[in-house]
């Protein structure tokens, strides 16, 4: 079970705080391996058609409704062994999910609260359980809020919803009960496999979203360790030296690539999960949270601090990072192009993020189509974005230039092929703006293969004049 219970971080941004008035959920899907094979699909909506979804990895079995959206999936390819996980996509209603950030409850309350391992909802089945049959951001928590009441939790997960105007984020902490925040719309949000929501208003019903029963389940077991106010991350996360080392720093560093002027500790338990600057932030920076390495601090792995230092804390972007995305929804866009997920599938500190709407939904073949092990003809997007990644770092210091020159291109492009290519849907049937969108990723498609495969090619060469077994003669022998 290689990708249970993966290791994520997420960043989330409100319409108010971007720079084009889109709202912002970003995840990087982490697994425990540094290959577990994705591909990229799209599932076609059903009607009069009651039926199942089970697990993979336990034994869930989630009865669904009889008419279901279409929708998008990043599953496994291994999903017998692995699971399917479908981590992150849009449905036809533009609703966005991306699922799921692990988080972990301390003891106290899982000893009231257990767990439903053996057959409560996992991240295996838990997108094709909830976005199909969902509306809006807050009806996915209120949708997926009654599969657990149902159900059982197997694990803690934290779970974003997105739309045109809200991003809501939901933790699933024990077998029965979360908590659900909407991002104000004028704010951001960072987290890291840690329980995040903090100070929750029960009066409040437009900004948070709760299990039945949470506040009785939590004064009748005595779980409350404030004297004041009712902190979620208090009561149900944990505070350890794991923490420190494995998910606060992610958190700091995220806030400090968007507030660089507010000083923060990377060992604080109590860092904010939600925070306000005072720029616009932008889609560049949310990819730069998630591409990260702690660049610009001593405890970048690529960097010059001690060695001490270079391993001290656990990174963003991994070469355990299968799929790096930002699900956008851009409210200056027609609305059958106004979704978009930029999407990742290599590392992403060294690939791009490229983009695909969320209505478009004949996906490359290049993307649907990924086999289990590598072929060296790089047909498979998931495979060239890897191998890609493994030849910049092989040679991070000779190649890392190159490699960022390619990415601000890539960017330049992908930003007009963008601007270019959604408006022109205004006016179309439901039918043609499909089919056009689908027609136009495909050119884009292949021409970020292009430029990528020509890329690997000039490095490869590079690279061969870099080895080591090598001599020159002198002359004068």
């Amino acid at each position: 079970m290689k990708k249970n219970l993966s290791a994520c971080t997420t960043v989330l941004v409100g319409k108010d705080a971007t720079i084009d008035g889109s709202t912002m959920a970003a995840r990087n899907d982490d697994t425990f391996g540094p290959l577990t094979p994705q591909r990229f699909v799209t599932y076609p909506s059903y009607h009069n058609h009651p039926n199942q979804v089970k697990a993979y990895l336990n034994k869930c079995v989630v009865d669904r409704p009889a008419d279901g959206y279409r929708y998008q999936g990043t599953p496994n390819v291994n999903y017998k062994t692995e699971g399917v996980f479908d981590e992150s996509g849009f449905n036809e209603k533009n609703v966005g999910m991306s699922a799921t950030e692990s988080v972990y409850a301390n003891e106290r309350v899982l000893a009231c609260d257990p767990l439903n391992t053996e057959s409560g909802i996992n991240e295996d089945l838990i997108v094709a359980a909830t976005l199909p049959f969902i509306d809006s951001a807050k009806d996915g928590v209120k949708y997926l809020g009654q599969l657990i009441a149902k159900y059982g939790s197997a694990e803690g997960n934290g779970v974003i919803f997105s739309d045109k105007n809200d991003v809501w984020y939901m933790e699933i902490v024990t077998g029965h009960h979360w908590v659900a925040e909407r991002i104000p719309d004028d704010a951001y949000a960072v987290t890291g496999n840690r329980v995040a929501i903090q100070q929750v208003d029960f009066n409040d019903h437009d900004n948070f979203m709760w299990s039945e029963g949470i506040q009785e389940f939590v004064e009748k077991n005595h779980l409350n360790p404030d004297k004041y106010g009712w902190d979620f991350r208090h009561i149900f996360g944990t505070a350890d030296v794991f923490d420190q080392h494995y998910n606060t720093p992610r958190q700091w560093y995220g806030h400090k690539v968007l507030n660089p002027s507010v000083e923060q500790d990377p060992l604080d338990f109590d860092l904010p999960f939600i925070m306000r600057t005072n720029h616009r932030i932008t889609l560049a920076d949310v990819q730069k949270i998630l591409s990260s390495h702690y660049q610009g601090t001593p405890y970048d792995p690529l960097g010059h601090g001690t060695e001490e230092q270079k391993h001290l804390f656990r990174p963003i972007s991994l070469n355990r990072t299968q799929n790096s995305h930002v699900l956008q929804v851009r409210n200056d866009l027609p609305e059958a192009s106004s979704t978009i997920m930029w999407m990742s599938f290599g590392i992403p500190t060294f690939t791009p993020y490229i983009p695909f709407f969320g209505n478009a939904d004949d996906i490359d073949v290049s993307y649907r189509e990924t086999p289990k092990k590598l072929n060296m003809d790089l047909k498979s997007a998931y495979w060239m974005y890897r191998a890609l990644s493994m030849i910049v770092e092989a040679h991070h210091a000779e190649f890392t230039q190159d490699d960022l020159n390619y990415l601000k291109d890539s960017r330049e492009y992908l930003y007009r092929w963008v601007n270019q290519v959604a408006p022109k849907v205004e006016g179309m049937s439901d039918n043609d703006a499909c089919a056009y969108l689908s027609e136009e990723t495909h050119k884009m498609v292949a021409e970020m293969a292009k430029r990528t495969k020509e890329l690997m090619s000039n490095l490869i060469m590079h690279g061969l004049e870099l080895s080591k077994l090598t001599f020159i003669m002198d002359k004068n022998l």
